[in-house]
């Protein structure tokens, strides 16, 4: 049985892909995503198409999504 997603609880990047594939709502204050192919990210539980796994890359807060080049994704901002 999948562990529930808390602040104590340590992510892997498997963790947090199963979390954006679920588009699991109580992740999106632990991480965003962002794709490579838009230059967007997005919080786990945003109703956008889910990209390709070799496309994501993985931030702990929109400001360092940011600070990569990565703007707000126009249906989760």
């Amino acid at each position: 049985m999948p562990q529930p997603l808390s602040r104590a609880t340590v992510l892997t990047d498997d963790d947090r892909w199963q979390a954006v594939r679920d588009r699991k709502a109580a992740a999106d204050a632990r991480f965003v995503y962002a794709v490579s192919s838009t230059g967007i990210y997005c919080r786990p539980s945003c109703p956008s198409r889910r990209p390709r796994r070799d496309r994501v890359a993985f931030f702990s807060s929109p400001d360092a999504a940011e600070a990569d080049g990565f703007r707000a994704c126009l249906r989760c901002r």
